[in-house]
C-alpha cells in the first residue's frame, strides 16, 4: 500500500449531543478520536485539525483558520502540515469509532489502484461519508485553490460536498464481516449502536 497522511477533524458544535466534547465521548472505552488515531496508525503522518488535548507525542496538531470555520477550513490546515506530501490523504471526522485499519487500507487502495481522485464509504441508505474517505492530496490541494478562488479567498463555512463536487470519487459499500467503518455518531442513540456493535 502507497504512502498516506491522515488528517482527522475534531471540530463541530456536536449540537444534537449539547454541544459536548463529542470526539472525547467514549466507545468501548476509549474516546472515539482515539480509536480513529488507532485506524490509521500505519500514516505517515496524523494529523488533528480542531479541538484536542491529550493527544499522542506523534500526533500533529493545529486549528483552522479562523477556528470553528468548518471541515473545508480543516482540511486546508491539516494539509498545511504535510512535507512532503504523501501521495494520498485519508480525510476523517473525529466520530467514527467503528472505524478500523482495514478499512482505510480498503480506501487508500482503491484510490492507488484506479483513475479517481477519492474514494469514500457510502452508508446503508447510499449517501455518500465523504469524512471517511481517501484523496489524492494534489487533487484535494487544487479542490481547495478552486473554491478560495470562488469564494473571495475564504473557506470559512465551505461544504466538503462543494469542496469534492469537481473531483472523480469511487464509492465503496462496506460487505465485509464487522460493523459498518463509516457509522459516525451524530446521537446518543449512535453512539449506543456503536457500543452494542463492538461488544
Amino acid at each position: 500500500m502507497e504512502a498516506f497522511a491522515a488528517v482527522v477533524l475534531t471540530g463541530g458544535g456536536a449540537r444534537r449531543m449539547g454541544g459536548i466534547d463529542k470526539p472525547a465521548v467514549p466507545v468501548g472505552g476509549q474516546p472515539m478520536r482515539d480509536r480513529v488515531l488507532d485506524a490509521v496508525s500505519g500514516a505517515s503522518a496524523r494529523i488533528v485539525v480542531g479541538p484536542a488535548t491529550g493527544l499522542p507525542p506523534d500526533v500533529r496538531h493545529t486549528r483552522e483558520d479562523p477556528p470553528g470555520g468548518g471541515p473545508v477550513a480543516a482540511t486546508e490546515a491539516g494539509l498545511a502540515l504535510l512535507d512532503p506530501d504523501p501521495p494520498t490523504t485519508v480525510l476523517l471526522a473525529a466520530d467514527l469509532p467503528l472505524l478500523t485499519a482495514e478499512a482505510v487500507r480498503s480506501l487508500v487502495e482503491h484510490v492507488s489502484g484506479a483513475a479517481v481522485d477519492g474514494a469514500v464509504y457510502l452508508d446503508d441508505g447510499g449517501r455518500r461519508q465523504l469524512l471517511c474517505g481517501a484523496w489524492r492530496t494534489a487533487a484535494l490541494r487544487a479542490a481547495l485553490a478552486r473554491v478560495r478562488a470562488g469564494r473571495g479567498g475564504t473557506l470559512a463555512g465551505a461544504s466538503i460536498r462543494g469542496l469534492v463536487a469537481d473531483l472523480t470519487v469511487a464509492e465503496l459499500s462496506w460487505t465485509r464481516s464487522g460493523p459498518p467503518p463509516w457509522w459516525d455518531c451524530d446521537t446518543d442513540d449512535d453512539v449506543r449502536r456503536a457500543e452494542e456493535w463492538i461488544r
